[in-house]
């Protein structure tokens, strides 16, 4: 499992190249926010995790499938990354940022663009909403 890379992914990469490429600017790993989130768009208050459907139990998707041997092992590793991401989730929510997900299996050619054009609509929406002004009634 040393081998597994936890930074610089293939699908990392393609979500850090559209957001790029469409000017929003992010910071990588950030080591003092919890759980080190793949991308952090400070200006938007949002963290996003790049997760791979197997090493985060992605339910109901193809591409997680527990192994024949040593099952045990895995479905207990795998649950507690389930549970640690909750976690962090929760704790990043209480410190005021949104949190989004993108599967490793949404990031495939067929659903790719669809993804990416969610992805930035959503940014788009949280920075508009975060941005209301507000009118004082009692002057």
């Amino acid at each position: 499992m040393s081998a597994i890379r936890d930074k610089n992914t293939k699908p990392e990469l393609l979500v850090r190249k559209f957001l790029f490429s469409r000017g929003f600017r992010y910071r990588l790993n950030h080591p003092r926010l919890p759980g080190h989130p793949d991308l952090v768009l400070r200006k938007y208050r949002t963290v996003i995790f790049v997760n791979g459907c197997f090493w985060h139990g992605h339910d109901g998707c193809k591409y997680f499938v527990l192994p024949k041997t040593n099952s045990e092992f895995w479905k207990d590793k795998i649950q507690k990354n389930k549970e640690r991401d909750i976690k962090e989730q929760k704790e990043l929510a209480t410190m005021g940022w949104h949190c989004i997900i993108v599967w490793e299996c949404q990031l495939k050619p067929a659903f790719r663009e669809q993804t990416l054009k969610s992805l930035e609509y959503t940014l788009n929406h949280i920075f508009l909403r975060d941005r209301v002004v507000k009118t004082y009634d009692n002057l």
